[in-house]
């Protein structure tokens, strides 16, 4: 059947003529130049987001929420240590920056890259206290409320006793009137978070051995995965920078941010477009010059990739939208590919120099059509995976190779008509190789050589894959270099460990529910602290107590107010007269409660609305707040008007993590506190998909079997797909001999080791005149795909660098094992005469 569809469809083309394919081949090339450059004019942009690339998880409404208002508040904020040996010039130097950043700003009229520059608020706590004050008796501290509850009230007269003749104490004669046992102070100091940082003049500061840092914060305006705005970004932050360097040339800078690791991505990603692209179309180039020796292939090659990457970004876009950085790093290899078309049109006019063009596309269609089909299908494996990055990978090498396999059917029956100069040095060459290749074979089918060729590989197989291990670990998509990791590392350390990626999302049914879930939370925190699992969080329980603990500090200072006033008063030596307007407000006060609704709007409440999930964004507290790693400011940037479901939710973010399992188990079992980590997530996902992928790899195994089956029968069917397979065993077992263990990346590029291997089988399979155009072709076609693919192994990204990789080592041996199925086959031929002569 498929023989018979091929015979047709090449007999349409034998009839076609070759100007009228070449005038489709051009209004194709035309129409796909004009609908990318209306794609690029409608905003179509490429995306160098390392994040784009990872996969979707299936989450639940609340939990998806809750990532994305951790990326959007963590993602673009930018921070900066200026550490000096004094604290006058750390601050100085601070104060400077700031100045120049906020000038940028002004200059740009209020467009700047940076936005919120900020360090120390030093009128928090001034917010904070009137803000709490009227709330003073819903508020008890741990040893506050110890006290009351066992009757020990002279403890707390003593305290406030001391605080009186404290010279440093926040007591007047004001607060003494409205709080006459100054419990108020200690429950606002509860209040600051525990940190090793302190502020002065405005300045965050903290202490660096013998030195000071001094730390400026900023948000990027737009995404720091954006090319044009990490530009922008590290325009503003070089001229701030230098400007301190200037005036403090002993200054010491720590830099750290999403922007750093961002623009490290960007440049090895850009600077391996240029040079692996380049070296790979040079060797291409010079492949073609020594095997043909005419300007015409070398165009004509040129053409063809051409073609090829044009309709690869059309599709891109068309589909996407946008064309990820990476998936040009990976389409670099497209290059090795689609000029493989061009190797065997060639091959086979040197083969036979009589044939017209015309005819030698017709001889290799149905071959090229099979292999182009088979590595179309390839591509759609790695499309499968849940990587929108590797989609787009999918799409842009499937897309090329269509643009290549119609450039060969349509353009080269006219544009490739002139003759080539004699080509019998490199036929010759292809002959000697296949002629010993063929002696070497016969030492094989000797039962003695069969068993010690099986012996060698089965060894071999088993010795590797057995050695064989896994890493789904998403961080080795990208590791930043040193430059970027060090001094962000030691900024953390300053900032007390920072914020960490994993963070707890706490959810109850109502809003009182959650308030009381979040301080049933902060104790087995507080003890993970203490088991130095954790070093650092921020939660909302410290500023939002829940109704039920108001209720119990309100009466517990009842014993205060109502029954131990008298005794309080004289104790303290205060006027007597204050008990009846201390006693009506404390009754006042009853039914006056701290609400999230009314702590948001406040500015130093906003800052942490992006940690309060509401069921409905519509009537969420949240404001225009930001978050820092230090809990203090981030932008809320929850989705408007989404349905989030019933249930209320509160992020808890983490900091400082040492002991990430001892964390989870302590949440294993509640189902109310989940701790979402979302590394871990994406890296169960990509083990998941890894195994997918290698049963993807054994199903197409089996469909090409059953589809070359009904083309050559099974046993040659058989012998052309154990070539792929074969290659792709070996490759295994050579990656668990040199302890590469085994990823997504790897499986991917096995579909497309694949992919490629079935071509060089299709062509031997299908070769004639004991193959030497065939030969010739493919070792071209592996040259120039170990030329791309092999230049990937060299990547500085490690997921580029998987796949190179193991195409290389699976190309390799394809190349090495395809040439046997020429011998193979004339054995089987010549079985089957015999059998036909004997019977």
């Amino acid at each position: 059947m498929a023989s018979n569809f091929a015979a047709r469809a090449n007999q349409a083309l034998m009839q076609s003529s070759p100007k009228w394919r070449l005038v489709v081949w051009l209004l194709l090339m035309l129409s796909a130049s004009l609908w990318t450059l209306q794609l690029w004019q409608n905003g179509a942009r490429v995306q160098s987001d390392i994040l784009a690339m990872l996969p979707h998880l299936q989450q639940d409404k609340l939990t998806e929420r809750a990532l994305n208002q951790v990326e959007a508040t963590l993602a673009d904020q930018v921070y900066i240590a200026l550490v000096a040996k004094d604290e006058t010039t750390a601050i100085a130097a601070a104060k400077l920056l700031m100045q120049k950043l906020e000038g940028d700003l002004v200059a740009r009229g209020k467009q700047g890259a940076l936005t919120d520059i900020r360090s120390a608020d030093m009128q928090l706590g001034e917010v904070l206290g009137q803000f709490y004050f009227p709330h003073r008796f819903k508020l008890l501290t741990a040893p506050q409320a110890e006290a009351l509850a066992s009757q020990n009230i002279e403890s707390l007269i003593e305290a406030a006793t001391a605080q009186l003749y404290n010279a440093f104490s926040y007591a007047n004669s004001n607060l003494l009137a409205q709080d006459p046992l100054l419990l108020f102070p200690a429950n606002l100091l509860t209040l600051a978070p525990s940190s090793k940082v302190r502020a002065s003049q405005g300045i965050l500061l903290a202490n660096q051995g013998d030195n000071v840092a001094a730390v400026v914060m900023a948000k990027g305006r737009e995404s720091a995965f954006n090319p044009n705005a990490q530009l922008a970004q590290m325009t503003a932050l070089t001229q701030g920078l230098d400007a301190v360097k200037q005036s403090y040339p002993d200054i010491t800078v720590l830099k750290a941010g999403a922007l750093f690791h961002a623009i490290a991505a960007t440049q090895t990603a850009k600077s391996e477009i240029s040079i692996l692209g380049l070296a790979s179309l040079l060797g291409v180039i010079a492949l073609v010059w020594l095997a043909f020796r005419s300007v015409m292939p070398l165009l004509l090659a040129i053409v063809t990739i051409s073609s090829g990457l044009l309709l690869a970004v059309t599709f891109t876009l068309s589909v996407f939208g946008e064309l990820h950085l990476l998936t040009l790093v990976f389409g670099t290899s497209l290059i090795g590919i689609a000029i493989d078309y061009s190797f065997h049109f060639y091959c086979e006019r040197l083969s036979d120099t009589e044939r017209s063009a015309k005819a030698t596309v017709a001889y290799i269609f149905p071959t090229v059509t099979l292999a182009f089909i088979t590595s179309a299908l390839a591509y759609v494996g790695i499309g499968l995976a849940p990587f929108p990055g590797m989609q787009q990978v999918a799409i842009f090498c499937a897309a090329g190779l269509l643009g290549a396999y119609l450039t060969l059917i349509l353009a080269y029956p006219l544009l490739a008509g002139s003759r080539l100069p004699a080509g019998s040095r490199p036929l010759a060459l292809a002959g000697t190789y296949l002629s010993s290749l063929t002696q070497l074979s016969k030492r094989f089918t000797t039962p003695l050589g069969m068993g010690m060729f099986a012996l060698v590989i089965l060894i071999w197989c088993l010795g590797g894959v057995t050695k064989l291990t896994v890493d789904d670990d998403i961080r080795h998509l990208q590791q930043s270099p040193a430059s970027v990791t060090e001094p962000e590392n030691q900024l953390r350390q300053l900032l007390s460990g920072g914020t960490d990626n994993q963070f707890l999302l706490v959810r109850a049914a109502s809003e009182e529910a959650l308030l009381q879930q979040l301080e049933r939370v902060s104790p087995m925190l507080d003890t993970a602290i203490t088991n130095q699992e954790l070093g650092n969080y921020v939660s909302l329980n410290r500023y939002l107590p829940s109704h039920q603990k108001q209720d119990t500090a309100y009466h517990l200072q009842g014993k205060i107010y109502q029954t131990q006033i008298d005794t309080v008063l004289t104790s303290l030596g205060l006027d007597e007269n204050l008990k009846p307007e201390l006693q009506a407000a404390y009754l006042a006060a009853k039914t006056d409660y701290i609400t999230p609704a009314a702590f948001f709007t406040l500015g130093a409440g906003k800052q942490l609305a992006p940690l309060w999930l509401a069921p409905n964004e519509a009537n969420s507290p949240a404001g225009n707040g930001q978050l820092n790693d230090d809990g203090a400011s981030a932008e809320h940037g929850a989705d408007q008007g989404a349905d989030y479901g019933a249930d209320y939710g509160a992020i808890v973010l983490l900091g400082g993590i040492q002991q990430i399992d001892a964390l989870k188990a302590r949440f294993a079992h509640d189902g109310s506190v989940q701790l979402i980590d979302k590394v871990a997530d994406i890296s169960a996902v990509m083990g998941h998909y890894r195994l997918l992928t290698l049963k993807l790899l054994a199903l197409a195994l089996g469909i090409a079997l059953l589809l070359f089956s009904l083309n050559f029968g099974f046993k040659k069917a058989a012998v052309v797909v154990a070539v792929p397979a074969l290659a792709a065993l070996l490759t295994l077992a050579t990656l668990g001999l040199t302890g590469s263990p085994l990823s997504l990346f790897h499986a991917l590029a096995l579909i497309l080791v694949f992919g490629i291997g079935i071509d060089y089988s299709l062509f031997f399979a299908s070769a004639q005149n004991h193959g030497k155009a065939v030969m010739m072709a493919v070792f071209m076609s592996a040259c120039s795909t170990l030329l791309a693919f092999g230049l990937l192994a060299f990547s500085q990204t490690q997921a580029i660098h998987y796949f190179g990789l193991t195409l290389s080592l699976g190309i390799g041996f394809t190349f090495l094992l395809s040439p046997l199925i020429l011998t193979t086959t004339l054995a089987l031929t010549t079985n089957q005469l015999l059998t036909t002569k004997k019977s």
